[in-house]
């Protein structure tokens, strides 16, 4: 008897047993699942938070690269600007055979003036090639040949010596021109006309119908023959 409540029971026990052992496999299996889960969520966690750390120290550096670009842009023009006028000023040297010094000024001083560099350039060549104590029969000065009651036009303390000076001779005969172009209306080649013949007289055979031309003009801006014509009233 003791033998067959024995056999009786252990089905019973053995069914109990598996019962407790599937639910240890499916709570194991449940907790290892929330764990994934939670490992799966972390991780994304971490990866989208890596992303946007990456994503932010990118766009500061950016930030960073775009402000120092923006600030060096100015000094970025100036050097560009500084390597255009020396190319530009080398190139006049050797075209008129003066030296750098010389067409520097020149060049500078027409750009100050409003007066392209080119003409001014072949002006002061027709005026008095380059000499700077170039003076004329009939009391015009330095490179540009400007007279002295011109020059005390705009500058009423200048003497003949300070008129011979490269830069003021080059600033007052640049500035005399400019002003013939605005009286002008801005047609070269009566302001120019006027620079050589004085604007009065060309005024007045405008008005007579006539032609105020006397190839200065086309000398300066080199419209006709090649070549300079030899300098007017020029004695030294």
């Amino acid at each position: 008897m003791t033998n067959d409540t024995h056999a009786g029971r252990r089905p019973g026990g053995f069914v109990e047993k598996l019962l407790v052992r599937g639910g240890m496999l499916a709570a194991g299996a449940f907790l290892l699942s929330a764990v994934g889960g939670w490992t799966q969520v972390r991780a994304r966690a971490v990866a989208d938070s890596t992303a946007a750390a990456t994503e932010a120290v990118a766009a500061r550096m950016a930030g960073e690269f775009a402000t120092r670009h923006d600030a060096a842009s100015p000094e970025m023009r100036l050097v560009r600007a500084q390597l255009e006028r020396a190319k530009t000023v080398q190139t006049y040297a050797q075209r008129y055979h003066i030296d750098t010094e010389l067409a520097g000024a020149i060049y500078d001083a027409a750009r100050r003036e409003a007066i392209a560099p080119a003409t001014a350039f072949r002006l002061v060549q027709v005026e008095s090639n380059f000499k700077r104590t170039a003076r004329s029969t009939a009391d015009a000065f330095g490179y540009t040949q400007v007279q002295l009651p011109t020059a005390r036009h705009y500058d009423r303390s200048v003497t003949v010596e300070r008129l011979m000076e490269r830069d003021v001779n080059l600033r007052l005969g640049f500035r005399y021109l400019r002003d013939l172009l605005s009286q002008f209306e801005g047609d070269m080649h009566l302001a120019l006309l006027a620079y050589n013949r004085g604007p009065a007289r060309v005024e007045q055979i405008l008005a007579e119908g006539g032609d105020p031309g006397n190839g200065y003009s086309s000398a300066v801006l080199r419209t006709g023959k090649q070549g300079t014509p030899p300098m007017r009233g020029v004695v030294q």
